[in-house]
């Protein structure tokens, strides 16, 4: 169709955000701050997404209830710190985790990392 504009679906956008959290994982527990900032950013971006395309959905409502962890997330690979970073990294995965019960998805749980989610990346800091 000549015209058409495709936006994702919030599927689309929940799978998207799944592979950043498992990116800043491995970035935050290598201590490559650039790269889990960078990764903390682009789920920033695609929340901003979903607010933007998925109107429609009833769901969108409870979003604000991961801002506080993103932030907790974002201040420790800003300080650089290992210890923080993992305990705001719980906290973000719980609120993940918060989030989908709030909106009948309790069935979809989100867990810190034990594969990394692209072996065609490296993770370590240079």
């Amino acid at each position: 169709m000549m015209g058409s504009v495709f936006y994702p679906g919030l599927g689309e956008f929940m799978m998207g955000i799944q592979a950043h959290h498992a990116k800043i994982w491995y970035a935050g527990i290598n201590q490559n701050w650039a790269l889990a900032d960078f990764e903390v950013g682009e789920i920033k971006e695609t929340l901003e997404g979903v607010k933007k395309y998925c109107t429609d959905r009833p769901e969108i409502k409870t979003l604000p209830i991961i801002y506080p962890a993103l932030d907790s997330v974002n201040n420790a690979i800003k300080a650089k710190n290992l210890l923080r970073f993992k305990a705001s990294f719980v906290l973000l995965t719980n609120s993940c985790n918060s989030c989908h019960q709030n909106t009948n998805h309790a069935f979809n749980v989100i867990k810190i990392p034990d594969t990394q989610p692209f072996t065609n990346q490296e993770y370590k800091a240079e």
